[in-house]
Order: structure tokens, then sequence, then C-alpha cells
């Protein structure tokens, strides 16, 4: 049975909810592998990324937890996978992560293993999603048969020029979107909810 941790994205507005999150990835794991996955941003990005987190997350686990990190790639995903605990999916570009998710058999190939995702990422493991970024509904790939709104009702994107998002328009979307009959989980950044399947 595979672990799912999905998300809302905004970890690191909120360090109480962080540790929650990372202590949930961690939980019956003394020493994790995590494979660190940026495939949500630009291909430039990954190392500096990897960087950032290895210096920053071992702090957010439990005490006496000590993960080790490794930084996915594509042309090795699969077998990184075998040889983790744990895979730790950020967030960023809907589509591009999609775009390599897809190159690969999942749900199969992270299986019993703990899928901890963030914004977008958590997006793409859900069937029917609404992203602040294209302020509309979209398709994920349907492994959790539910619907998602990240960053619920924040801050996100106040900056946009396109003027504030209006969270509630996009929930009645999301409702009304896809498959009525699933349920929605409308998260507040940094939180998070947890599936097994």
């Amino acid at each position: 049975m595979t672990k799912y941790l999905l998300n809302s994205g905004g970890t690191k507005h909120d360090p109480e909810l962080a540790r929650k999150f990372f202590a949930a990835m961690a939980e019956g794991l003394n020493s994790p592998r995590v494979l660190i996955c940026c495939f949500a941003q630009p291909r430039e990005d990954w190392e500096g990324k990897f960087i950032e987190d290895t210096a920053s997350l071992p702090d957010l686990f439990p005490d006496g937890i000590r993960p080790t990190f490794e930084l996915a790639f594509p042309a090795s995903f699969e077998q990184q996978i075998k040889n983790s605990d744990a895979v730790f999916i950020h967030g960023g570009d809907d589509h591009l992560l999609q775009y390599w998710l897809k190159k690969f058999d999942i749900p199969k190939i992270w299986d019993e293993k703990v899928v901890a995702t963030s914004s977008a990422s958590s997006h793409a493991l859900v069937k029917h999603f609404w992203t602040c970024d294209w302020r509309q509904c979209m398709e994920g790939l349907g492994i959790l048969p539910i619907k998602f709104l990240a960053h619920y009702q924040s801050a996100y994107g106040v900056d946009d020029s396109r003027g504030p998002v209006d969270w509630e328009k996009g929930y009645k979307e999301l409702e009304a979107h896809g498959d009525t009959s699933l349920p929605i989980y409308a998260l507040h950044e940094g939180e998070f909810v947890a599936f097994e399947k």
C-alpha cells in the first residue's frame, strides 16, 4: 500500500505545519531515504533547489530522524524510487510535471512508498483540480479519486496583474467540474491530507 501526503503548498510560511508534514513522511522510518523530485521546475533550477532542500529539510524532520536525500532524474527515476523510502515532489508548473510523470508507470513504480506532494504535484495525483496559476479547472492523473484546490484563501498571486484570486469562484467551478460526486479538498497553505491506496 502506498501512502500519499498531499500538501497545499506554501509550507515555508508555516514551520509548524511543515514539521507535521515531514513527521508524517518519516513515520515509522528512522533514517528515511528521500528522493527529491523537481520535475515541476525548469531543468536549470533542479540542482539549486536540491541544495536548498538539503540545507533546510533536515531541521523539519522530528528529532532523532536523520534523512538522506537524492535528486531525481528522469533517466533513473524508477531505480531511484526503488532505492528510496519516500518521494517528495515539489510544486511548480502543472503541465511540466504531468509531462514527466506520464512517461512512467505510475502509481505502480512507487508502490509501497511514501509519496509526498506540494501544490502542483498534489494536483497531478488527483482526478480534477482548480489551479490559481491558470485560474481554471484542469485534469490530474486520477490516481486519487478526489478534487483538490491548493493555496486556498491564501495571498498567493496577490501581486498578479490579473488581480487577486477569487477563491470562492474557484471552489464553485471545481465543485461543478467533472465528477461532481468526488470530495473537494480545499486546503490552506501548509495543510495536508493523507491517503493510503
